[in-house]
């Protein structure tokens, strides 16, 4: 498999019955193709719908049935279409068990950079802000580097989404914990090492002395 898919495989095993989840733009979509149905979970997009389900089979997309970034997707049984107040509602209320964004930086004090880099027409921050700072709990799901260099680094030269210090980072090598002692190695993909994991990462990692293995069934 991808690194794209790998990464939302292992996302998904985050996600617990009758959740509440919103889902970022890109790769972090992609979770809900690898969430049975049978775990009753609801996938809330910013632009209002609540019960988003996988893209829809090519030639099945419906215009007026698309997540915050624009992309096709299918909605569950139960899914209900609120306004963008309601909706930003849920999200600054707590109301949101998870949220899966995508990263540009993250570092050891596990604090998110993802919505801007200067220099650089962006259209806007979109609810990154309120989803970092309102969801229980926030995963970054993003390859690990870019263009050669860590993503993963000491300190975000990027403008910062929130002082919130993230959950868990999981990219296509490792599963990755900001702790108050700094990022923890929880987990390391298939076939890949600790040494290959600490070279491609900028930022210190704590390693403890047992490390699983990425489950991805």
């Amino acid at each position: 498999m991808d690194a794209k898919e790998l990464i939302a495989r292992r996302v998904a095993h985050e996600i617990r019955p009758g959740m509440l989840v919103n889902l970022g733009i890109g790769l972090p979509s992609m979770v809900a193709n690898y969430v049975p149905a049978e775990l009753g979970v609801f996938f809330q997009a910013e632009n209002g719908v609540i019960g988003l389900g996988a893209r829809p089979p090519e030639g099945m997309e419906d215009e007026n049935l698309t997540d915050a970034g624009g992309g096709f997707v299918s909605a569950v049984p139960g899914a209900a279409s609120i306004d963008s107040a309601m909706s930003f509602g849920l999200i600054r209320g707590g109301h949101l068990d998870m949220t899966v964004l995508g990263g540009l930086e993250i570092d050891e004090a596990g604090q998110l950079a993802n919505w801007k880099v200067p220099g650089k027409m962006v259209p806007g921050m979109g609810g990154a802000m309120d989803l970092v700072t309102g969801a229980a709990r926030v995963i970054v799901a993003m390859q690990h580097a870019a263009r050669g260099a860590s993503k993963i680094v000491p300190r975000c030269t990027l403008p910062l989404t929130s002082l919130r210090r993230i959950d868990l980072v999981v990219t296509e090598l490792a599963v990755i914990e900001p702790t108050e002692e700094g990022l923890v190695l929880r987990e390391h993909a298939p076939g890949v090492s600790v040494e290959d994991i600490r070279a491609a990462t900028a930022a210190s990692l704590i390693v403890p002395a047992e490390i699983a293995e990425m489950q991805l069934a």
